[in-house]
């Protein structure tokens, strides 16, 4: 008996449902790739040279560049035909040979050949026709996806049959292997154990290497490997190691690389290919390999470093840095690019500002969260088949019973909102708007921000993983506060040390307040802020957001852990002796150094733009090797560039977010304060408050000598500074800076007298303070060698320094 069309109609959903991550996830594994490592041999007893090759930014555009990584003295060769900038947007090698592919906006695509062997002899057009979805090279050939078939150009190992349609590719040493379209399923042809060794079931990344290949099951998220059985054998991860998301496969010879959902690497073995410890905990864009060398882009600069057996020991940290800037994906028009960009990537392109490197879609859970597919087991098939309609009714009943509850808790939301109209609550000093219908607003972000699943940088931790790792919130992991919760230190179950900021949750049966609703709202709007904004973000100024978790109504993010502390702290409350990035002059200027490009990153590389609007000194927090990183981005907004004020400032879009006054007393810019007129030249006030208590020593409101009443740190110090006594304001718990020094702390002190002045358009950009900031500490460092730097005050007069 034929099922009924409702029963029809709900199964096809259900089939659906089952297939759709799996095909998300198929669609992030980088199929047209901006790096590739080609091996060159100079004759056949020697050992090949690995030479890696990326797009690199030049001018107004981009080059094909290849640089050796084991022959470092070598110079970098640049690859292009026709005399013109390249049109390509993937680059792929193999052994002796570079091959691009290009362009990807608009057809048709070309694909020309290298021969790295002979570096005499023009490139050759190997392909010129439909766009490729996917390449993929190794040996001495090079395949890709024509029209969801697999196409392979100088390949003599086989054959592909054309009636099979595929969603992915991946090029070994003598063999080809594919994911069908559809059915997840991997076929392989060509020579060797990894053409007949295919592993069965269905599947969602794919990735091969010299002598084997690797895949990972759609069901469990376990990576498979299979082919030469030593290669599998010395490079196959662990089972125990599975399970986690996984964002893309690299595999060489006998060499098998992971990058996992939250974007850090792990590899097999790893005694001979783990990334070494000055990149262990670091995030990658793309990774790549080839032989007994790995190369990855990193995140927080887009540099592209290689490390492994075949880099050679001398490298610094046993990482060889080949480029300092390379593209981390083809160039796209930004309204392409559906997931959104790479933060910074838009001056990649050439700093044309409708292009920027598009974010790979298809960031959903983990893969063991995926429904159950055709070859689970009987049982739950056969309970499937006998009770859909049950099914179908509770999931009706669901929805209707969900939709009244919504119903009735919007409309009493709206009636407390509506009662409860303030200007703003003040808690500890800082000010925090309260604009009306701030709370249906928020919970329409985080819904929309959580229906696309962990974000570009975040894991989404269970709660019951952070309860046990913080003994259920216990009072002994309390380390401190934040802008909408308790912070807590913990041990993950891998060993990573994190800080944990959990929000306030207020006690249903609690007597209703306006305090308290002012306040959960607020922690709401900060949580979602921090969330949406860390998770866009990667600099190692800017204090790394590992993950969240929202379950059973909590709102908890998840940071590294930053042993160190606050500024704040180390300035104002710490006991004699001082530490040591305030012991000296010279230790002070880079801690700012650090902290300013923190805040520049947010201003000039994020895209969009971000206004912090709560710096301050504890604000800012120091890790295990005293670097300054800018925290707690409760309060922060989205610069919108294409809203300017009268004077040029940028100026932040308020059509999602409240523009209302919010900061800290003490360090809010006063014209914000008063007009409510916020730019980017707001953090800048902010951040010379900063520097006036990095000179001063001093507490941003204290009682000064001579005064009964507090007064503010800038009202004290900047006329001192304005009339050149810079010395009188220097915290003298330090002795006085050395004639080298003082010129270089003067210099800092006038930059401060700038940074804090009345008027916005009077003050200097955050570019144009870390120049300020660079030329100072570079003093320093001039004098101590002997030098003779010579700092002039005009060089920090306000916003038209040159």
């Amino acid at each position: 008996m034929s099922p009924s069309p409702t029963r029809r109609h709900l199964l096809s959903l259900l089939a659906f449902l089952a297939l759709f991550p799996p095909l998300l996830l198929a669609s992030s594994s980088f199929p047209l790739p901006t790096i590739a490592i080609a091996a060159v041999r100079a004759n056949a007893t020697t050992h090949p040279d690995h030479i890696a090759c990326a797009l690199v930014p030049s001018g107004t555009g981009y080059q094909i560049s290849c640089a050796s990584v084991t022959n470092r003295s070598a110079q970098p060769s640049n690859y292009s035909y026709g005399g013109g900038s390249t049109p390509f947007s993937a680059v792929v090698a193999g052994n002796g040979y570079l091959c691009s592919a290009g362009p990807t906006v608009s057809g048709p695509m070309s694909m020309r050949w290298w021969d790295l062997d002979d570096r005499e002899e023009p490139s050759k057009r190997v392909y010129w026709g439909k766009a490729l979805s996917a390449v993929s090279g190794a040996g001495e050939y090079v395949c890709g996806l024509v029209e969801e078939r697999i196409q392979c150009w100088r390949w003599s190992s086989g054959t592909v049959p054309e009636s099979v349609q595929f969603s992915a590719v991946a090029a070994g040493g003598g063999f080809v292997c594919g994911l069908v379209k559809g059915s997840g399923e991997v076929r392989c042809f060509g020579d060797g154990d990894t053409a007949t060794q295919e592993p069965k079931g269905s599947h969602v990344m794919l990735a091969a290497g010299e002598r084997h290949a690797c895949a990972v099951k759609a069901e469990s998220g376990e990576v498979v490997c299979w082919g030469e059985a030593a290669a599998v054998a010395a490079a196959a991860p662990a089972p125990r190691v599975s399970g986690r998301s996984v964002s893309s496969l690299a595999v060489g010879d006998a060499v098998t690389c992971v990058l996992w959902g939250n974007w850090t690497v792990a590899c097999w073995p790893p005694e001979e290919a783990a990334p070494p410890p000055s990149v262990a905990q670091q995030q990658f864009v793309a990774l790549e390999a080839r032989g007994k060398v790995v190369c990855g882009v990193l995140m927080s600069d887009y540099s592209l470093v290689c490390w492994g057996p075949g880099v050679p020991a001398q490298a610094a940290g046993g990482v060889s840095k080949v480029f300092d800037r390379v593209l981390p994906g083809p160039c796209a028009p930004w309204p392409s690019c559906r997931c959104g960009v790479w933060s910074g990537s838009a001056p990649l392109c050439g700093g044309v500002s409708s292009a920027a490197v598009c974010y790979p879609c298809g960031y959903s859970p983990t893969p063991m969260a995926l429904m159950p597919t055709s070859n689970s087991s009987s049982g739950s098939d056969s309970r499937a088949k006998r009770r859909p309609s049950d099914l179908a009714i509770a999931l009706i009943s669901a929805g209707i019973g969900s939709g009244v509850l919504a119903a009735i808790a919007a409309v009493v939301l709206v009636y407390c909102l509506r009662r409860r109209r303030g200007t703003g609550s003040q808690e500890s000093g800082r000010i925090h708007a309260e604009p009306n219908g701030t709370a249906p607003r928020v919970e329409r972000r985080l819904s929309a921000l959580l229906s696309k699943g962990p974000n570009t940088t975040v894991e989404q931790f269970p709660l019951m993983a952070l309860r046990a790792a913080t003994g259920d919130f216990s009072p002994s992991h309390r380390i401190g506060s934040g802008s909408f919760g308790t912070v807590y230190r913990a041990s993950l179950p891998d060993g990573r040390d994190v800080a944990i900021k959990r929000a306030e949750r207020r006690d249903p049966g609690a007597a209703s307040s306006s305090a308290a609703a002012r306040r959960a709202s607020n922690h709401e709007a900060a949580f979602v802020s921090e969330l949406t904004l860390l998770s866009r973000v990667n600099h190692k100024n800017l204090v790394r957001l590992l993950g969240f978790s929202a379950d059973g109504g909590e709102r908890i993010l998840v940071y590294e852990f930053m042993p160190n502390g606050t500024l704040h702290d180390h300035l104002h409350k710490r006991p004699a002796p001082l530490s040591p990035p305030l012991a000296s002059w010279p230790a002070r200027l880079r801690l700012a150094l650090g902290a300013a490009r923190g805040i520049e990153y947010m201003h000039t590389y994020a895209v969009p733009p971000i206004i912090h609007r709560d710096i301050k000194s504890p604000n800012i927090l120091l890790d295990d090797t005293w670097t300054a990183k800018v925290s707690d981005f409760g309060l922060s907004l989205l610069n919108d560039l294409s809203s300017c004020d009268g004077d040029g400032n940028a100026v932040p879009d308020c059509d999602d977010e409240p523009c209302m006054t919010a900061g800290t007393v003490g360090y809010m810019d006063p014209e914000y304060y008063r007009l409510q007129h916020l730019t980017d030249k707001s953090d800048v006030y902010s951040f010379g408050v900063v520097l006036l208590e990095l000179l001063s020593g001093c507490k941003v409101i204290q009682r000064f000598e001579g005064s009964g009443t507090p007064k503010n740190v800038v009202d004290v110090t900047v006329p001192h500074i304005e009339a050149d006594r810079v010395h009188r304001v220097l915290d003298a718990r330090l002795p006085l800076p050395t004639p080298g020094e003082m010129e270089a702390v003067a210099y800092v002190g006038y930059l401060a007298a700038d940074c804090v002045r009345p008027s916005g358009r009077d003050r200097p950009t955050m570019s144009e303070v870390v120049g300020v900031l660079e030329r100072a500490v570079a003093a320093c460092e001039e004098h101590d060698g002997g030098g003779d730097a010579v700092l002039s005050r005009s060089c920090t007069d306000g916003s038209t320094t040159t």
